[in-house]
């Protein structure tokens, strides 16, 4: 479990976030929404212990991170940071293998004995054992949206950061990843994403935290958070929630002119 208490998280003087407390907890999937600048991957980071907070404290199951090393902290979190991932020529295989690392002496480069069996068990998790010996480069997006998931699996961490999982994604392979997600999860692990995608949001996580007015405005269950004045004011954009056939569905509103050349 990943618990947030009093956290105010500033770039200097700038304050982005202030009064956050929060917890993502294990065998949950937390999804994290907000309008562009809200401040969510800043959160992230902070929550995986990248982003030293200007107050309050992020900690795991009770220690705080600041008193974890960084390999210590790396076999807790796992943070992938899906926009900012470099992609070049190595292998597939080779780019899941970096998840071992933290759990080498600092001194060893070659794998321990188990790691070609974890490897191989995130690949098959994520569908990408046909793939091993391709190079990124050689991958669409999507496919490429894999080999983090599974380079996260490889970390073995209990608790998993995604920053924006299902960006650029179409709704096959956004709805793919996220089930992904959704069943690691439900395996118990404590899995927290940042997400555009309201509805996807609202269709796979247990809780949704809303970021806007600088602070955490809201981290309940979907249907506590949809609330259509409370969305309306964090994205500054009339939105609309609806439920049909058990789904919630968040969208901006039509509007008027628009609604009567449609015949509404």
């Amino acid at each position: 479990m990943i618990e947030a208490r009093g956290l105010r998280l500033a770039y200097g003087s700038n304050v982005v976030l202030d009064e956050v407390s929060m917890d993502v907890a294990d065998g949950e999937l937390l999804a994290i929404i907000g309008a562009n600048g809200a401040g969510k991957s800043t959160l992230l980071r902070a929550l995986a212990g990248l982003h030293s907070p200007a107050h309050g404290s992020v900690a795991i199951d009770g220690i705080a991170l600041g008193v974890l090393t960084a390999e210590m902290r790396a076999r807790e979190i796992a943070l992938i940071e899906v926009d900012g991932s470099q992609v070049s020529n190595i292998a597939v295989r080779e780019a899941v293998a970096m998840g071992r690392l933290p759990h080498r002496p600092w001194w060893r480069w070659s794998p321990l004995p188990q790691d070609d069996a974890i490897v191989d068990a995130a690949l098959e998790r994520a569908q990408l054992l046909d793939y091993a010996d391709r190079t990124l480069d050689a991958l669409s997006t999507g496919e490429r949206q894999r080999v983090w998931m599974a380079l996260a699996l490889a970390q073995q961490a209990p608790n998993l950061l995604f920053d924006e999982p299902t960006s650029h994604l179409d709704l096959r392979h956004a709805t793919r990843i996220l089930s992904l997600l959704r069943a690691l999860a439900d395996d118990g692990s404590a899995v927290g994403i940042v997400v555009h995608d309201l509805n996807l949001a609202a269709a796979h996580a247990d809780r949704i935290a809303l970021l806007g007015e600088g602070t955490l405005m809201a981290c309940d269950v979907p249907e506590r958070v949809f609330d259509q004045k409370l969305l309306s004011r964090a994205y500054g954009v009339a939105i609309e929630v609806r439920e049909e056939e058990g789904r919630l569905l968040a969208f901006a509103a039509v509007p008027r002119r628009r609604r009567e050349t449609l015949g509404t």
